[in-house]
């Protein structure tokens, strides 16, 4: 069976921050792809591309790399397991309807980008529940490992949940005028991060030279809520970044612009570490 996750692990680890990936996972099970109604292109289309290779300096920064293998369009690591929607799994009841269930977004969605269903019908619950054993708490009591392994050893844990986002994600909420967010950051309104830790993060994205935004349009979702916990020493910060600055988002491929990326990412992990309890961070390589 094709494992729920990678874990990239340091020599040393040397930071008391963890580095997520949850939805850059591109294991799609055959038997998945002929019960949807879309392309194999059309169905990337929420797929966090190439994330997971963004970020893969973390393990030479001392820090570990946690990252799906399934993707997002299977099952939503970044969702309550009890975020389950009605109109793609049989037999659920009555659920409190949040505005991620209401859009088709649940844990197992029921939609891509721009609204496309996934499948002609649904889902048996039985399929819905063994996708979440499967995958969705493997990864999370991987995470939760982590977390707490950190905070035993630095008093202290951060995790980095690192997303991508279309570009035209941002065309309803850039007003005539403003420049277009290249990178939001999400902690929740200042609820799952320390501010410091946040404005470090912010400023090597501004040193970069990108336009950075904070919660909004995305503030932070399940990981953020879960893990954001700064009274107990647990900190979670969402990292949205276009998608457009690194990848042809119609073939699905890097672009020309994907290594400068790459290092500007890894620079803002090192700057991110350097803001954290734990040893000396290492030099990216």
């Amino acid at each position: 069976m094709h494992p729920a996750y990678s874990l990239s692990t340091p020599r040393e680890t040397t930071t008391s921050v963890v580095v997520a990936s949850p939805h850059s996972g591109r294991h799609y099970p055959r038997s998945f792809l002929q019960s949807s109604m879309l392309d194999e292109r059309s169905i990337r289309s929420s797929e966090d591309a190439f994330m997971d290779l963004l970020v893969d300096a973390a393990p030479g920064l001392g820090a570990p790399l946690l990252a799906a293998e399934y993707p997002r369009a299977y099952i939503d690591l970044n969702r309550s397991a009890d975020e389950l929607d009605p109109g793609v799994i049989e037999g659920i009841g009555r659920v409190v309807q949040t505005p991620r269930i209401s859009s088709g977004l649940g844990v197992i969605p029921r939609v891509v980008a721009n609204g496309r269903a996934i499948y002609r019908g649904k889902l048996t619950r039985k399929e819905a529940e063994d996708r979440i054993a499967r995958l969705w708490r493997p990864y999370h009591d991987a995470l939760d490992r982590l977390m707490q392994d950190a905070h035993d050893r630095f008093g202290e844990a951060v995790v980095l949940d690192f997303h991508s986002m279309p570009h035209e994600a941002l065309d309803s909420v850039v007003r005539p005028g403003m420049r277009r967010p290249e990178v939001v950051l999400g902690d929740r309104f200042g609820a799952s991060a320390r501010g410091d830790l946040v404005d470090a993060i912010e400023a090597a994205f501004l040193d970069a030279g990108l336009v950075v935004s904070r919660n909004a349009p995305f503030a932070g979702a399940f990981v953020a809520q879960r893990y954001g916990r700064p009274s107990r020493g647990w900190h979670a910060v969402q990292i949205e970044i276009d998608r457009s600055l690194y990848m042809n988002e119609r073939m699905i491929r890097p672009n020309g612009n994907f290594e400068t990326m790459r290092r500007i990412v890894g620079s803002v992990l090192a700057r991110a570490i350097a803001a954290t309890p734990g040893a000396m961070p290492l030099a990216a390589e």
